[in-house]
């Protein structure tokens, strides 16, 4: 069986960038093999939107679905990822329409180069696009990004159109060297009872 798999998740360490006021991550042994007598035993403490990762309803909606209640259909599927490198602004006039089968959008800006670094700027998403999705049965989108929404954002415009549109979000997926087309997606979360996010790991595979 000739599968491809494109791994499009950032790496977790203590260097990775954290949403800024955010827990950074941190990986560390609690106890050694030496110690132990038999084996390493390792911690994490971190944001539960550390890297890549999804967001719960919950995230911005007291009422909305946490991760363990998430369909996980959603992040099981025909993804199409669409270039949109070089937008300031991105509209749903900007989106190609999807191929059939395709639930999931994967938004390419290519503005996020060097991930030891939070990004300083990326582009507006319109919220015409949260709509874009529901009539296009289009389920997940997915950014290069840290957010649908910018850092500076307390309305979250985007995060509360899709929720009204009941569409699910994806972010900081690494596109850098995936080209347009269509691909299979997993990107499942960790089963977290009550919590509002979930770093995935998330491929692409053709």
């Amino acid at each position: 069986m000739n599968r491809k798999i494109i791994d499009i998740s950032m790496e977790l360490s203590n260097d990775t960038p954290q949403w800024p006021g955010d827990r950074p991550f941190e990986y560390g042994l609690t106890a050694t093999k030496e110690e132990s007598g038999s084996v390493n035993v390792g911690e994490v403490k971190t944001s539960t939107h550390m890297g890549t990762h999804i967001d719960a309803p919950f995230h911005y909606d007291n009422d909305g679905l946490t991760i363990d209640e998430m369909p996980l259909e959603v992040y099981l599927s025909r993804a199409q990822v669409m270039d949109v490198t070089g937008l300031n602004k991105i509209t749903s006039d900007d989106l190609k329409k999807p191929e059939e089968g395709v639930t999931t959008v994967l938004l390419k800006t290519g503005v996020w180069k060097d991930r030891t670094k939070f990004p300083e700027q990326w582009p507006v998403f319109d919220t015409s696009i949260a709509f874009w999705l529901k009539e296009n049965g289009i389920r997940l989108l997915g950014v290069d990004v840290p957010s649908v929404d910018q850092e500076t954002s307390k309305d979250m415009e985007m995060h509360q159109a899709m929720n009204r549109e009941d569409r699910y979000i994806l972010e900081s997926v690494v596109l850098d060297d995936v080209a347009e087309g269509v691909y299979e997606l997993i990107a499942l979360p960790l089963k977290i009872k009550g919590a509002e996010g979930s770093p995935v790991r998330a491929i692409l595979h053709t």
